[in-house]
């Protein structure tokens, strides 16, 4: 059976590091905030919100919600994240998507300043990802996983690395901080031939297909790595991922679980960033 490459053991260790930093900036009179600005009431943003809320409570870290109407106006909208860029008290900003039609996304996101940006979400920061430059912040779902091979000492360096999806919040962002760290990366998606022969010559494997179960069994063989990103919920309730499980633990050399895997360590990259940006300000 292969091991299981648990969230909750990164996040022991991350979240300490995070408790530190925290405490030793609030010695210097400085309380590291978060500022999250929702629009409309998608509870998969409401779920996250109280998440990200009780992680950053137990890690001494504020929040300061701001919560606007599904129809607010464009102008509104950009008037509260440049009131967030201007608040020297707020280190980092929240901001949920996909925000509604009727909103020029691209133009919201890319109001917010980088340095204020810990998710990784404007145009500034995911240039900083693409050039190997600290330009904002990286998104945290590929962060999470990056923390999670380092954790667990499994090094890309040399190594054949496969991304399947090419998204920009996790699938292209991953291949490149998998090539800064000197992997020979592929870039896969769910219209590229036969996959599963490309997926089976990688040694350490990220699936974020957005896909519940594309990928099994006819994927892989002994002694890979396979980090899981997706997250479905399934007719009976039950969470998910990309890949199918029970086929691929039986197989494959180290895997993350869903839930309790990437996911897991998501929510506490996003407050490491809060602080880190906290720091760079003081």
């Amino acid at each position: 059976m292969a091991r299981q490459l648990l969230g909750k053991e990164v996040n022991a260790k991350l979240n300490e590091e995070i408790k530190e930093a925290a405490q030793a900036l609030k010695e210097k009179g400085i309380v590291p905030t978060l500022g999250i600005l929702r629009v409309g009431e998608r509870e998969d943003d409401l779920s996250y919100e109280r998440g990200a809320m009780k992680r950053a409570e137990t890690l001494g870290v504020a929040c300061r919600n701001v919560a606007l109407p599904a129809d607010v106006s464009e102008e509104e909208l950009i008037a509260r994240i440049e009131e967030m860029n201007r608040d020297e008290t707020i280190h980092g900003v929240l901001l949920f998507r996909p925000l509604p039609p009727h909103l020029n996304e691209e133009r919201v996101i890319n109001t917010l300043l980088p340095e204020k940006d810990v998710d990784g979400i404007t145009d500034a920061s995911l240039a900083g990802v693409f050039a190997g430059k600290e330009c904002g912040y990286p998104p945290c779902t590929p962060s999470a996983c990056m923390r999670i091979l380092d954790h667990y000492g499994i090094d890309p360096c040399g190594r054949r690395c496969v991304v399947v999806g090419r998204s920009l919040v996790v699938g292209k962002p991953a291949a490149m901080m998998l090539l800064k760290k000197n992997g020979t990366v592929t870039v896969c998606h769910t219209r590229t031939k036969d996959l599963p022969v490309v997926i089976k010559e990688a040694d350490i494997v990220i699936v974020a297909a957005g896909k519940a179960g594309v990928v099994g069994a006819e994927s892989f063989r002994e002694g890979q790595t396979v980090l899981d990103v997706g997250i479905h919920v399934k007719e009976d309730g039950k969470l998910c991922g990309d890949v199918r499980f029970d086929e691929a633990e039986g197989i494959v050399e180290a895997i993350t679980p869903v839930p309790g895997g990437v996911g897991s360590v998501t929510t506490s990259i996003l407050i490491s960033h809060v602080v880190d940006a906290a720091g760079k300000r003081a």
